[in-house]
């Protein structure tokens, strides 16, 4: 039985990592909605096609092409996986995602990889929009404050420059932005499983979400044979 997992969730809240690890522990494909998004708006954003431009933006979006293949992005061929993991990319994608035309350019794309077999999809309306009937739901998210300290460790980490506050700045208008838009707003999937991970670490969040999707599947299970 091939089953949806959705985990949406505002920026920084640690879902990326934590939708992988919950796909390599179950053993499936692991759907990266915001990768998507920010290579859209990167290549949109270097064509100089400005957002209102909605003519314009047809046009462009239908020249454009993208594959998922393992954990690369390709846009027309090219790998853009690691132009679209920035502060620049970030924000771009937040401007271009809220565009009615970008989300239904993408929309068929995302709904498709659900043909390919069981998948954890994380993103901001994976589970209210794209896979309104998964099986299991998330909602993962964390304090500013909480989520700004982990994008600051991270880029640290790397050996990159950060800046505390111009993070949590970010990570604020980014909240702002994501909510209030008028397509598809970040909100709580119906039916979604609410988890603050401000005080948690990734392998506990890992560890819950594992149980609750272990509980759903085997339920569906003895309701299917019954």
């Amino acid at each position: 039985m091939s089953y949806v997992i959705t985990i949406d969730g505002p920026a920084g809240a640690g879902k990326s990592s934590v939708a992988k690890d919950t796909a390599r522990k179950l053993g499936i494909k692991y759907l990266d909605t915001g990768a998507i998004y920010r290579a859209i708006a990167l290549i949109l954003n270097a064509s100089e096609v400005k957002p209102l431009d909605d003519d314009i933006m047809r046009e462009a979006l239908g020249k454009i092409s993208i594959v998922l293949k393992g954990k690369a992005v390709l846009v027309n061929g090219f790998d853009v996986t690691g132009e679209i993991r920035t502060p620049e990319a970030d924000e771009l994608a937040s401007v271009y995602s809220a565009v009615p035309a970008v989300r239904e350019a993408l929309l068929g794309l995302q709904k498709e990889q659900e043909k390919h077999g069981s998948i954890v999809a994380e993103g901001r309306d994976v589970g209210s929009v794209v896979f309104p009937d998964a099986k299991v739901k998330f909602f993962l998210t964390a304090s500013p404050e909480a989520r700004a300290e982990r994008r600051y460790n991270e880029r640290i980490s790397k050996g990159k420059t950060a800046d505390y506050d111009e993070i949590l700045r970010a990570i604020t208008e980014r909240d702002k932005n994501d909510s209030s838009r008028k397509t598809a707003p970040l909100k709580i999937p119906e039916g979604a499983i609410y988890l603050d991970t401000s005080d948690m670490t990734e392998e506990e969040a890992v560890n819950f979400i594992l149980n609750e999707v272990k509980n759903k599947v085997k339920e569906a299970i003895i309701n299917e044979t019954e």
